[in-house]
Parts: structure tokens; C-alpha cells; sequence
């Protein structure tokens, strides 16, 4: 079964990628190949199916597979991931993995958006991710540049500002916006 439930709630027309992740029990790997070719075919018949891959395990103490799954938008892709096909498929799965499916759902800027502990959402709508987004860019970037200036001011500009941007992205990424997603939380999410 699915670890975690899907909602309904954008009218985005982007694309959309599924991460899933599959840790395979020792010995059952080829019986996951074929599940996999097997749930692959019936998701391509699914509207808006843009393509299906896997990246094998290269440790084979740790058999974990991940698929990486594409539909035109978040709608298809929910429907297919909620459909009656896909949970006979995920019933069959159960022997062969060691735990319960991982599921992630990825279009762009909402991997800095995702709420720990939450059930999957569709992302937020564009206009409230940028508006957050500027906040944390103009922010981050103010406060590092001033704080590095008196220390990269002898650099070549190029390497002064590659630190500098580095520094910001590495922040927003682990420290700024999850911060910000949780405090802007019921506007980014206003049904939670």
C-alpha cells in the first residue's frame, strides 16, 4: 500500500515526476524486474503517461530501486496512482519489497515546499512559491553578502559571487525554506 495519501487541489498543466522507492527483499529481484515491466505497461495506457524509468540498486545489500515516473500533469498523475490497476499491482508488490512504497512527487520549485510529516500534496500554486522564494533569496543574499563582504572583497568578482551564491543555495535549501514553508504554511496550503 501507498505510505502516504494523495489530494487534490491545483489546476497546474505542468509536468509531473513521481519518485518512488522500493526496497526489495534479497532474492526477489527478479520477480520485482518483471512486476516492474509489468506495472510499467499498464501505467502507459494511463492519460498522460510521459514515460517510466528505474535506477537499479549498484549495492546489492541494499536491493532499494527507484522509479521515477512522468505524467503531463499532477491530475493524471494522481489519478493513475489512485486508480484500482495500480493497487492490484501494488497487492503483487508486497512479497517482493521490505517495507512500504515511498512516494514523492516532484515539478520544479515545490521540493523546497514539502511539509515534514504530511501526507503527499500537490504543490502550491506558482505565484505563492515565487513570492516565497523572492523573501528567502532577497533575505538570504542580503544578510550573506553583508556578512562575507569584508572577507571575499579581495576575490575576483567571479569567484566572490560563486561563493557567495553557493552559500545562499545551500542555505535556502536546508535551513531557509523549510522555515519559511512552515511558516507560511496555511497560506501555501490553506486546506491542511
Amino acid at each position: 500500500m501507498m505510505e502516504e495519501s494523495l489530494t487534490l487541489g491545483t489546476d497546474e498543466d505542468s509536468p509531473v515526476t513521481a519518485i518512488i522507492s522500493h526496497v526489495v527483499r534479497p532474492g526477489r529481484e527478479q520477480g520485482y524486474e518483471e512486476w516492474f515491466h509489468g506495472i510499467g505497461g499498464d501505467a502507459r495506457k494511463f492519460k498522460g503517461h510521459l514515460g517510466v524509468s528505474t535506477i537499479r540498486p549498484q549495492d546489492h545489500s541494499h536491493p532499494e530501486y527507484v522509479v521515477i515516473l512522468k505524467f503531463d500533469r499532477y491530475d493524471n498523475l494522481k489519478t493513475w496512482l489512485e486508480s484500482d490497476v495500480r493497487h492490484a499491482w501494488i497487492e503483487r508488490l508486497q512479497p517482493l519489497i521490505e517495507q512500504p512504497e515511498s512516494i514523492q512527487t516532484l515539478t520544479g520549485l515545490e521540493t523546497w515546499f514539502s511539509l515534514p510529516n504530511q501526507p503527499l500534496k500537490s504543490p502550491p500554486p506558482r505565484y505563492k512559491m515565487a513570492i516565497v522564494t523572492w523573501l528567502g533569496v532577497f533575505v538570504t543574499l542580503t544578510v550573506v553578502s553583508r556578512l562575507l563582504a569584508p572577507i571575499l572583497s579581495n576575490l575576483p568578482i567571479l569567484l566572490n559571487q560563486l561563493v557567495t551564491t553557493g552559500l545562499v543555495v545551500a542555505l535556502l535549501t536546508y535551513l531557509i525554506m523549510p522555515r519559511l514553508t512552515r511558516l507560511f504554511k496555511r497560506w501555501l496550503y490553506p486546506k491542511l
